[in-house]
């Protein structure tokens, strides 16, 4: 009997889980899935948390439910990975071997990066919106907001889902809008970037929707420190900018368990042949996910493409075969605009967010780059999809893994 060890119960291992389970022989293989945390979070909830459009019960659920039964699930802390032994300690001194190891620990915030972030002021007027516990707080300082100075802002790249901050800024515009109090809010949107977005194409789009609904930018803005005495963030230019309300997204890092182990980047991200998935350094070990350092959003639905390309690979590692460079950095996400409206991106490495209809050229019912009703009705429908689908392995119709080599969405469901 061989072991798979899946390190991760978030969206990436379970899907993995789910694929692998009904891929592998369970005479051969015994995969194991190790998570320290019992609670599965649906965080795409967490931007619609603080604005009361989500319940908390609507974001979480037990996620032993959603790894299959004949997977081993062991909930402990994972101490360290030990690539070389092919073994990983987990708390309490338990060693668990493996022959094939998938590494989906993700990502987490750590506001300790940057001076003055995470002080006496932190979950007070400083909030995120990246957690759980963030997103419950802010929902709570937002019920009694009174008015002045909104900054919403990012620290530094990558981050989870690169258009959250922008979708928090847009839903603040109507929230407070349908309060009657919009006037009473200055809005400003801080960013590293020179624009809005990573994408030119798509930030030109949304550049334009910040000037519609009166919400100032500030771009290259490199934050040095938070001075929460005085209500400002600075940049290491000495600009400054100042809140009432700081809605911030920290420094993204990986799992503290990748720097223990010696395998990750400054970030503790790992390095992983972006087409492959696999480590470049240990042949026997994957990534998936927000673990990599591979440069894609770091995104549910990035996670979901790669676990279709990621499953045939294993396989073919299992046959002896040659893996497939097959991940071309696919990702689409809805983006929150206000109002009961949002827009649909869908990109890769290579092309810029295209034009058109999604998921059928030509039919829809999702329109590109394009402000829709029925967008917004996507985005809310996707949380369904999340618990029911994709977390399970189902084939979600008409979406692929990939795009073709002109930017088009391939007309093929599965690799």
């Amino acid at each position: 009997m061989k072991n798979l060890v899946i390190l991760g119960a978030g969206t990436a291992g379970t899907m993995m889980a789910n694929h692998l389970s009904k891929k592998l022989s369970k005479n051969d293989w015994q995969i194991t899935v190790v998570d320290q945390h019992k609670t599965h979070y649906y965080q795409p909830g967490f931007l619609f948390l603080p604005f009361d459009i989500y319940t908390e019960d609507q974001v979480k659920k037990d996620g032993t439910k959603f790894v299959p039964k004949s997977v081993n699930y062991i909930q402990k802390k994972i101490e360290l990975i030990q690539p070389e032994a092919n073994s990983v300690k987990l708390e309490g001194g338990e060693s668990l071997g493996y022959d094939i190891l998938i590494v989906a620990t993700g990502s987490t915030i750590a506001p300790d990066e940057t001076e003055g972030m995470d002080g006496p002021m932190w979950h007070k007027n400083i909030f995120d919106f990246y957690t759980y516990e963030g997103a419950k707080g802010l929902r709570d300082k937002l019920r009694e907001f009174e008015g002045g100075k909104l900054v919403v802002h990012i620290t530094e790249m990558p981050i989870k889902c690169p258009v959250a901050p922008l979708e928090f800024a847009f839903l603040a515009d109507s929230y407070f809008k349908n309060k009657g109090m919009r006037d009473k809010v200055d809005i400003t949107y801080v960013t590293p970037l020179d624009g809005a977005f990573t994408k030119p194409r798509a930030a030109k789009a949304l550049d334009y929707l910040l000037n519609e609904k009166n919400i100032n930018e500030v771009t290259s803005f490199n934050i040095e420190r938070v001075d929460y005495e005085n209500n400002k963030i600075i940049d290491y230019a000495d600009v400054e900018v100042e809140y009432d309300l700081l809605v911030t997204v920290p420094t993204n890092m990986g799992d503290s368990v990748i720097e223990r182990s010696g395998l990750g980047d400054d970030l503790n991200f790992i390095p992983t042949h972006k087409g492959t998935l696999q480590s470049k350094e240990y042949e026997n070990m994957f990534v998936i996910g927000d673990a990599t350092n591979i440069p894609t959003s770091k995104a549910g639905s990035v996670a979901h493409f790669e676990a279709e390309i990621l499953t045939d690979n294993i396989l073919s590692y299992i046959k002896g075969d040659e893996l497939e460079e097959e991940f071309d950095g696919h990702a689409n996400c809805f983006v929150e605009t206000g109002n009961g409206k949002a827009l649909l991106i869908d990109f890769n490495y290579e092309h810029e967010p295209v034009e058109g209809t999604f998921p059928i050229p030509g039919i829809g019912p999702l329109r590109l780059l394009k402000e829709s009703r029925f967008n917004h009705m996507g985005k809310l429908a996707f949380r369904w999809v999340y618990w029911n689908m994709l977390l399970k392995g189902v084939p979600i119709p008409f979406v692929p893994a990939k795009m073709n080599e002109k930017g088009k969405k391939l007309e093929t469901v599965n690799s």
